[in-house]
């Protein structure tokens, strides 16, 4: 305990001396609903779907556009750059799904909780 708490100019002996963590009660909370939510059917489903959805996009982006980094400075001319990004990944897409005649259907079924 000499060790690990200083200050030796304390008027408090140094075996009467506590340190204390405090949580907020708000953090703990809505600590607790987001844990529920996670926890129900809809966020079992909506996090095993996430997975399977979006990793895809990112490596398509980052390998076949070869985007590694923006060009442009600045929230507002990144977030143009970030839309324009998305718009060419969507379209691909569509493409895509318009030359197998798969429009309208999911490339992979939605998979439901156990």
């Amino acid at each position: 305990k000499g060790q690990c708490i200083h200050g030796n100019h304390s008027k408090i002996p140094l075996q009467e001396r506590v340190k204390r963590l405090e949580v907020s009660k708000v953090f703990q909370r809505e600590r607790e609903e987001n844990l529920a939510r996670i926890r129900s059917t809809e966020g079992i489903l909506l996090r095993m779907n996430r997975s399977i959805q979006v990793e895809g996009a990112f490596a398509q982006i980052k390998e076949n556009f070869g985007f590694r980094r923006f060009l442009t400075r600045g929230q507002e001319s990144v977030l143009g750059e970030a839309i324009l990004l998305a718009l060419a990944h969507n379209i691909l897409r569509l493409h895509e799904k318009i030359q197998r005649d798969t429009v309208g259907r999911h490339l992979i079924a939605l998979k439901e909780a156990g």
